[in-house]
């Protein structure tokens, strides 16, 4: 039988093990990631253990009678290694529906970890859901380029990298100044804020030097476009993109984009530019799929489930 146990600080050592070794993991699903913005969610993550030993983890927050998995993170589904079997998923969700009800838990939010993140085949979860009639109630788009299997870029991209002026691109430490344009265009164009405060990307990066880096581009000095990447061992994920209004004119995006694809992360898997979907996925965001997709960039899923208990 498996046995689901609430995660507790003591546990941090063993659970960034865990998925530091796992199959599906990525740094987001650290404790130093998922601890950072603790104040806003109710930690209810689970470690499950079978004849003693750990063979899954699942990242959670609780509010009221639902559960998340997780509510801070853009992915969270069950984390598991090499010995991760599909009957004993089965058990491991056994036990996670009945611990949760157990606590009064009436709804699980399950976001599924894509595959392009995998390291090894991963989607014993997905036919758990399957059995236990998880309902899918969220799909969004993310565009995704197969590193080793590129597409051309549009003919526009092409024009727009020929006519580029020559720009300094460079790994930088110019959180402040990018995170500040980055919040200006978001406040112009849909007036909300990022994510992440530069105070907290300043310390994600700190916390994860050789995950989390900023590549920007300048003319004469000046910053006129940035892309921070968030680095797995299988994908380039661009977190945030942004650039001035000189930046978008001259191209500079276009350089700086294609540095990445064709010289820094050409040892990767993917390069994901990340979702252009809106309301829990119901409307596309055309405009900026066609920018992403200009690249290359094809779709790939994030799937969102929910269980009833």
């Amino acid at each position: 039988m498996v046995e689901a146990v609430k995660y507790a600080p003591e546990h941090q050592l063993v659970w960034d093990a865990f998925v530091a070794s796992s199959k599906n993991g990525t740094f987001l699903l650290q404790r130093d990631y998922l601890d950072y913005h603790a104040d806003r969610f109710t930690d209810h993550s689970l470690l499950f253990y079978r004849k003693g030993k750990l063979i899954a983890l699942l990242p959670a927050n609780q509010t009221a009678q639902e559960v998340q998995s997780h509510g801070g993170l853009t992915y969270g589904g069950v984390i598991s290694d090499g010995r991760m079997r599909t009957g004993i998923m089965l058990e491991v969700f056994e036990a996670m529906l009945a611990y949760y009800q157990g606590q009064g838990v009436r709804h699980i939010k399950y976001k599924a970890i894509p595959h392009i993140y995998h390291q090894l085949p991963s989607e014993e979860d997905l036919y758990a859901l399957f059995r236990y009639q998880a309902v899918l109630y969220r799909r969004d788009v993310n565009s995704v380029v197969d590193i080793n299997n590129r597409l051309p870029y549009s003919v526009l991209r092409k024009r727009k990298l020929k006519q580029a002026p020559l720009l300094v691109l460079e790994k930088s430490m110019a959180y402040d100044s990018f995170m500040q344009l980055k919040r200006e265009l978001l406040q112009e164009k849909y007036q909300v804020m990022p994510a992440h405060s530069t105070a907290e990307i300043l310390r994600l990066a700190s916390c994860f030097p050789d995950n989390i880096s900023l590549y920007t581009a300048s003319e004469v000095g000046v910053l006129v476009a940035g892309i921070v990447i968030y680095e797995t061992p299988t994908v380039a994920h661009a977190q945030y993109i942004g650039a001035t209004a000189r930046g978008l004119d001259i191209g500079a995006l276009d350089v700086l984009t294609d540095w990445l694809l064709t010289e820094v992360y050409v040892h990767k898997k993917y390069f994901s530019f990340g979702v252009s979907t809106e309301q829990q996925g119901q409307y596309l965001n055309e405009g900026l799929a066609r920018n992403k997709e200009s690249y290359g960039g094809r779709t790939v899923v994030h799937d969102f489930y929910e269980l009833a208990l």
